[in-house]
Protein backbone atom coordinates (compact mmCIF):
# COMPACT_ATOMS: atom_id res chain seq x y z
CA UNK A 1 0.00 0.00 0.00
CA UNK A 2 1.32 3.48 -0.82
CA UNK A 3 2.57 5.26 2.30
CA UNK A 4 3.14 8.94 3.00
CA UNK A 5 6.11 9.50 0.62
CA UNK A 6 4.28 7.85 -2.28
CA UNK A 7 1.11 9.87 -1.68
CA UNK A 8 3.10 13.09 -1.27
CA UNK A 9 4.83 12.41 -4.60
CA UNK A 10 1.40 12.13 -6.23
CA UNK A 11 0.14 15.28 -4.45
CA UNK A 12 3.10 17.27 -5.70
CA UNK A 13 2.47 16.10 -9.25
CA UNK A 14 -1.21 17.01 -9.07
CA UNK A 15 -0.35 20.45 -7.70
CA UNK A 16 1.87 21.08 -10.72
CA UNK A 17 -0.31 19.56 -13.43
CA UNK A 18 -4.02 19.98 -12.61
CA UNK A 19 -4.53 23.03 -10.38
CA UNK A 20 -6.39 25.89 -12.02
CA UNK A 21 -8.15 23.61 -14.49
CA UNK A 22 -11.92 23.10 -14.63
CA UNK A 23 -13.58 19.68 -14.75
CA UNK A 24 -15.45 19.51 -18.07
CA UNK A 25 -16.48 15.86 -18.01
CA UNK A 26 -16.50 12.77 -15.79
CA UNK A 27 -16.64 9.13 -16.80
CA UNK A 28 -17.17 6.45 -14.14
CA UNK A 29 -16.22 3.08 -15.59
CA UNK A 30 -16.57 1.14 -12.34
CA UNK A 31 -19.23 2.19 -9.84
CA UNK A 32 -17.37 0.50 -6.97
CA UNK A 33 -14.58 3.07 -7.25
CA UNK A 34 -16.98 5.81 -6.09
CA UNK A 35 -18.72 3.64 -3.45
CA UNK A 36 -17.90 6.13 -0.67
CA UNK A 37 -19.60 8.98 -2.52
CA UNK A 38 -23.08 9.60 -1.18
CA UNK A 39 -25.51 9.51 -4.09
CA UNK A 40 -23.56 7.17 -6.36
CA UNK A 41 -21.98 7.74 -9.80
CA UNK A 42 -24.60 10.19 -11.12
CA UNK A 43 -24.22 12.45 -8.10
CA UNK A 44 -20.43 12.12 -8.34
CA UNK A 45 -20.48 13.39 -11.93
CA UNK A 46 -22.93 16.15 -11.11
CA UNK A 47 -20.81 17.46 -8.24
CA UNK A 48 -17.61 17.56 -10.30
CA UNK A 49 -18.51 18.98 -13.70
CA UNK A 50 -17.97 22.75 -13.68
CA UNK A 51 -15.69 22.68 -10.64
CA UNK A 52 -12.34 24.45 -10.76
CA UNK A 53 -9.43 22.60 -9.13
CA UNK A 54 -7.58 24.51 -6.47
CA UNK A 55 -4.86 23.16 -4.19
CA UNK A 56 -3.78 19.54 -3.97
CA UNK A 57 -3.63 18.67 -0.26
CA UNK A 58 -2.46 15.66 1.76
CA UNK A 59 -2.67 14.47 5.34
CA UNK A 60 -0.98 11.15 5.99
CA UNK A 61 -2.10 8.79 3.21
CA UNK A 62 -5.23 10.83 2.44
CA UNK A 63 -5.22 13.10 -0.58
CA UNK A 64 -7.73 15.68 -1.79
CA UNK A 65 -8.20 18.39 -4.39
CA UNK A 66 -10.02 21.57 -3.33
CA UNK A 67 -12.89 22.41 -5.68
CA UNK A 68 -14.80 25.60 -6.41
CA UNK A 69 -18.17 25.73 -8.12
CA UNK A 70 -17.79 28.17 -11.01
CA UNK A 71 -21.43 28.08 -12.14
CA UNK A 72 -23.19 31.41 -11.85
CA UNK A 73 -20.00 33.26 -10.97
CA UNK A 74 -17.63 35.39 -12.98
CA UNK A 75 -14.69 33.11 -13.63
CA UNK A 76 -11.23 34.26 -12.74
CA UNK A 77 -8.63 33.67 -15.46
CA UNK A 78 -7.72 29.95 -15.49
CA UNK A 79 -4.49 29.21 -13.71
CA UNK A 80 -4.70 32.27 -11.45
CA UNK A 81 -5.39 30.24 -8.31
CA UNK A 82 -2.56 31.10 -5.87
CA UNK A 83 -0.25 28.17 -5.13
CA UNK A 84 -1.56 26.21 -2.15
CA UNK A 85 -4.69 28.30 -1.67
CA UNK A 86 -8.37 27.49 -2.00
CA UNK A 87 -10.07 29.03 -5.04
CA UNK A 88 -11.56 32.46 -4.36
CA UNK A 89 -15.34 32.77 -4.18
CA UNK A 90 -17.94 30.01 -4.35
CA UNK A 91 -18.57 27.02 -2.09
CA UNK A 92 -15.42 24.97 -1.59
CA UNK A 93 -15.70 21.18 -1.48
CA UNK A 94 -13.07 18.52 -2.11
CA UNK A 95 -12.44 15.55 -4.34
CA UNK A 96 -10.96 13.05 -1.90
CA UNK A 97 -8.87 10.10 -3.03
CA UNK A 98 -7.65 7.09 -1.13
CA UNK A 99 -5.28 5.00 -3.23
CA UNK A 100 -5.87 1.74 -1.34
CA UNK A 101 -3.30 -0.89 -2.29
CA UNK A 102 -2.84 -0.16 -5.98
CA UNK A 103 -4.58 3.11 -6.85
CA UNK A 104 -2.90 5.54 -9.24
CA UNK A 105 -3.82 9.07 -10.28
CA UNK A 106 -2.34 9.66 -13.73
CA UNK A 107 -2.37 12.93 -15.67
CA UNK A 108 -2.55 12.47 -19.45
CA UNK A 109 -2.59 14.79 -22.43
CA UNK A 110 -2.62 14.45 -26.21
CA UNK A 111 -3.29 10.99 -27.63
CA UNK A 112 -2.74 9.41 -24.20
CA UNK A 113 -5.78 11.30 -22.91
CA UNK A 114 -7.99 9.31 -25.30
CA UNK A 115 -6.51 5.87 -24.69
CA UNK A 116 -8.32 3.61 -22.21
CA UNK A 117 -5.61 1.92 -20.17
CA UNK A 118 -6.17 -1.36 -18.26
CA UNK A 119 -7.87 -0.99 -14.86
CA UNK A 120 -9.09 2.54 -15.61
CA UNK A 121 -11.92 3.16 -13.14
CA UNK A 122 -12.69 6.90 -13.31
CA UNK A 123 -11.65 9.59 -15.80
CA UNK A 124 -11.93 13.35 -15.28
CA UNK A 125 -11.66 15.60 -18.32
CA UNK A 126 -9.93 18.91 -17.54
CA UNK A 127 -9.90 22.21 -19.37
CA UNK A 128 -6.79 23.83 -20.79
CA UNK A 129 -5.03 26.77 -19.18
CA UNK A 130 -4.28 30.19 -20.60
CA UNK A 131 -0.63 30.54 -21.47
CA UNK A 132 2.03 28.14 -22.64
CA UNK A 133 0.24 24.99 -21.42
CA UNK A 134 -3.28 25.30 -22.77
CA UNK A 135 -3.92 21.70 -23.84
CA UNK A 136 -6.80 19.87 -22.17
CA UNK A 137 -5.85 16.95 -19.97
CA UNK A 138 -7.42 13.97 -18.26
CA UNK A 139 -6.96 12.81 -14.69
CA UNK A 140 -7.30 9.02 -14.62
CA UNK A 141 -7.93 6.93 -11.54
CA UNK A 142 -6.42 3.51 -12.27
CA UNK A 143 -6.82 0.78 -9.66
CA UNK A 144 -6.01 -2.87 -10.33
CA UNK A 145 -7.04 -4.26 -6.94
CA UNK A 146 -10.04 -1.90 -6.50
CA UNK A 147 -9.47 -1.10 -2.81
CA UNK A 148 -9.08 2.62 -3.56
CA UNK A 149 -11.92 5.08 -3.94
CA UNK A 150 -12.88 8.64 -4.90
CA UNK A 151 -15.60 10.85 -3.45
CA UNK A 152 -16.71 14.48 -3.42
CA UNK A 153 -17.16 15.67 0.14
CA UNK A 154 -17.77 18.75 2.24
CA UNK A 155 -15.02 20.17 4.43
CA UNK A 156 -14.97 20.48 8.22
CA UNK A 157 -12.91 22.92 10.32
CA UNK A 158 -9.76 21.51 11.89
CA UNK A 159 -10.07 21.25 15.70
CA UNK A 160 -6.78 23.08 16.29
CA UNK A 161 -7.35 25.83 13.73
CA UNK A 162 -4.19 24.88 11.80
CA UNK A 163 -4.14 24.01 8.08
CA UNK A 164 -5.92 20.76 7.24
CA UNK A 165 -2.96 19.25 5.45
CA UNK A 166 0.21 19.74 3.48
CA UNK A 167 -0.35 21.87 0.37
CA UNK A 168 -2.90 24.45 1.51
CA UNK A 169 -3.27 27.02 4.31
CA UNK A 170 -7.02 26.32 4.53
CA UNK A 171 -7.90 25.21 8.08
CA UNK A 172 -10.40 22.61 6.86
CA UNK A 173 -10.29 18.89 6.12
CA UNK A 174 -12.67 16.55 4.26
CA UNK A 175 -15.27 15.24 6.70
CA UNK A 176 -14.46 11.53 6.07
CA UNK A 177 -10.80 12.19 7.00
CA UNK A 178 -11.50 14.30 10.10
CA UNK A 179 -10.44 11.43 12.40
CA UNK A 180 -7.01 11.13 10.77
CA UNK A 181 -4.15 12.47 12.90
CA UNK A 182 -1.47 14.83 11.64
CA UNK A 183 1.61 13.22 10.12
CA UNK A 184 5.29 13.55 10.95
CA UNK A 185 5.97 15.99 8.09
CA UNK A 186 3.15 18.34 9.09
CA UNK A 187 4.49 21.68 10.41
CA UNK A 188 1.44 21.93 12.70
CA UNK A 189 2.23 18.63 14.43
CA UNK A 190 2.99 19.05 18.12
CA UNK A 191 5.82 16.54 18.42
CA UNK A 192 6.19 16.52 22.19
CA UNK A 193 2.45 15.97 22.67
CA UNK A 194 2.61 13.07 20.21
CA UNK A 195 5.56 11.47 22.01
CA UNK A 196 3.66 11.65 25.30
CA UNK A 197 0.54 10.22 23.66
CA UNK A 198 2.58 7.28 22.35
CA UNK A 199 3.83 6.54 25.88
CA UNK A 200 0.27 6.60 27.25
CA UNK A 201 -0.78 3.76 24.96
CA UNK A 202 -0.73 0.20 26.25
CA UNK A 203 0.33 -1.58 23.08
CA UNK A 204 3.42 -2.49 21.07
CA UNK A 205 5.31 0.39 19.48
CA UNK A 206 4.71 -0.77 15.90
CA UNK A 207 0.96 -1.01 16.48
CA UNK A 208 1.07 2.56 17.78
CA UNK A 209 2.98 3.78 14.71
CA UNK A 210 0.40 2.17 12.42
CA UNK A 211 -2.57 3.76 14.24
CA UNK A 212 -3.63 6.55 11.87
CA UNK A 213 -5.66 8.17 14.67
CA UNK A 214 -2.44 8.68 16.62
CA UNK A 215 -0.04 9.64 13.85
CA UNK A 216 -0.85 9.31 10.16
CA UNK A 217 1.16 8.30 7.12
CA UNK A 218 3.34 5.56 8.62
CA UNK A 219 2.75 2.14 7.10
CA UNK A 220 4.34 -1.28 7.44
CA UNK A 221 7.49 -0.55 5.44
CA UNK A 222 8.50 2.70 7.08
CA UNK A 223 7.54 1.47 10.55
CA UNK A 224 10.02 -1.41 10.21
CA UNK A 225 12.71 0.91 8.86
CA UNK A 226 12.17 3.48 11.63
CA UNK A 227 12.27 0.88 14.40
CA UNK A 228 15.52 -0.55 13.02
CA UNK A 229 17.07 2.92 12.96
CA UNK A 230 15.87 3.56 16.51
CA UNK A 231 17.12 0.16 17.73
CA UNK A 232 13.71 -0.86 19.10
CA UNK A 233 11.80 -4.11 18.62
CA UNK A 234 8.28 -3.78 17.23
CA UNK A 235 6.82 -5.49 20.33
CA UNK A 236 8.35 -3.01 22.81
CA UNK A 237 5.47 -1.84 25.05
CA UNK A 238 4.80 1.84 24.50
CA UNK A 239 4.18 2.50 28.20
CA UNK A 240 7.74 1.36 29.00
CA UNK A 241 9.36 3.83 26.60
CA UNK A 242 11.31 6.72 28.00
CA UNK A 243 10.32 10.06 26.50
CA UNK A 244 13.68 10.20 24.71
CA UNK A 245 13.01 6.77 23.15
CA UNK A 246 9.58 7.86 21.94
CA UNK A 247 11.15 10.91 20.31
CA UNK A 248 13.91 8.74 18.84
CA UNK A 249 11.51 6.44 16.99
CA UNK A 250 9.37 9.36 15.76
CA UNK A 251 12.48 11.16 14.54
CA UNK A 252 13.63 7.98 12.78
CA UNK A 253 10.25 7.60 11.06
CA UNK A 254 10.37 11.20 9.85
CA UNK A 255 13.95 10.76 8.65
CA UNK A 256 13.27 7.61 6.65
CA UNK A 257 10.15 9.10 5.04
CA UNK A 258 11.99 12.29 4.05
CA UNK A 259 14.72 10.19 2.44
CA UNK A 260 12.11 8.11 0.60
CA UNK A 261 10.32 11.27 -0.54
CA UNK A 262 13.56 12.66 -1.96
CA UNK A 263 13.91 9.48 -4.05
CA UNK A 264 10.30 9.23 -5.20
CA UNK A 265 8.90 6.72 -2.71
CA UNK A 266 9.07 2.95 -2.44
CA UNK A 267 8.00 0.61 -5.21
CA UNK A 268 8.24 -3.18 -5.41
CA UNK A 269 6.31 -3.60 -8.67
CA UNK A 270 4.64 -1.58 -11.38
CA UNK A 271 1.52 -0.89 -9.31
CA UNK A 272 2.79 2.30 -7.72
CA UNK A 273 3.72 5.14 -10.06
CA UNK A 274 3.52 8.91 -9.79
CA UNK A 275 1.33 11.10 -11.99
CA UNK A 276 3.81 10.84 -14.87
CA UNK A 277 3.94 7.05 -14.71
CA UNK A 278 7.40 6.87 -13.11
CA UNK A 279 8.08 4.41 -10.29
CA UNK A 280 9.73 5.28 -7.01
CA UNK A 281 12.99 3.58 -6.13
CA UNK A 282 13.68 4.00 -2.40
CA UNK A 283 13.36 0.20 -2.10
CA UNK A 284 17.04 0.03 -3.05
CA UNK A 285 17.88 1.76 0.25
CA UNK A 286 15.80 -0.32 2.68
CA UNK A 287 17.77 -1.64 5.66
CA UNK A 288 15.53 -4.47 6.87
CA UNK A 289 12.14 -4.58 5.14
CA UNK A 290 11.98 -7.46 2.68
CA UNK A 291 15.53 -8.59 3.53
CA UNK A 292 14.86 -11.81 5.44
CA UNK A 293 18.03 -13.91 5.69
CA UNK A 294 20.30 -11.09 4.53
CA UNK A 295 22.98 -9.49 6.68
CA UNK A 296 22.05 -6.49 8.81
CA UNK A 297 24.03 -3.54 7.45
CA UNK A 298 24.83 -2.41 11.00
CA UNK A 299 25.95 -5.61 12.79
CA UNK A 300 25.94 -8.41 10.22
CA UNK A 301 23.31 -10.60 11.91
CA UNK A 302 20.72 -12.17 9.60
CA UNK A 303 17.47 -10.21 9.27
CA UNK A 304 14.42 -12.17 10.42
CA UNK A 305 10.78 -11.99 9.42
CA UNK A 306 7.83 -12.47 11.80
CA UNK A 307 4.12 -12.59 11.05
CA UNK A 308 2.45 -9.43 12.32
CA UNK A 309 -1.18 -8.29 11.93
CA UNK A 310 -1.63 -10.41 8.77
CA UNK A 311 1.53 -8.81 7.42
CA UNK A 312 5.24 -9.16 8.11
CA UNK A 313 7.71 -7.49 10.43
CA UNK A 314 11.42 -7.45 9.65
CA UNK A 315 13.97 -6.98 12.42
CA UNK A 316 17.61 -7.52 13.27
CA UNK A 317 17.76 -9.99 16.21
CA UNK A 318 20.88 -8.26 17.57
CA UNK A 319 20.09 -4.57 17.03
CA UNK A 320 16.44 -5.00 18.03
CA UNK A 321 16.28 -7.48 20.90
CA UNK A 322 12.88 -8.84 21.90
CA UNK A 323 11.82 -7.18 25.17
CA UNK A 324 10.98 -9.46 28.11
CA UNK A 325 7.56 -7.81 28.48
CA UNK A 326 6.80 -7.84 24.74
CA UNK A 327 3.34 -6.86 23.52
CA UNK A 328 2.75 -8.68 20.25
Amino acid sequence: MPELPEVETVRDGLARHVTGRTVTGVEVLRDYSVRRHEGGPDSFRGQLVGQRVGAAVRRGKYLWLLLEDTSGTQDAPPGDVPDGAAPAGGHVTALMAHLGMSGQLLVRSGSAAVEKVPHLRVRLELSGLAGEDDAPRTLDFVDQRTFGHLSVTDLAPTPDGAPGGWGSPLAEIPEPAAHIARDLLDPALRRDELARAVRRRRTGIKRALLDQRLVSGVGNIYADEALWRAGLHYARPTDTLRLAEAHRVLDAAEEVMREALAQGGTSFDELYVNVNGQSGYFSRSLAVYGREGEACTRCGALVRRDEFMNRSSYTCPVCQKVPRNARW
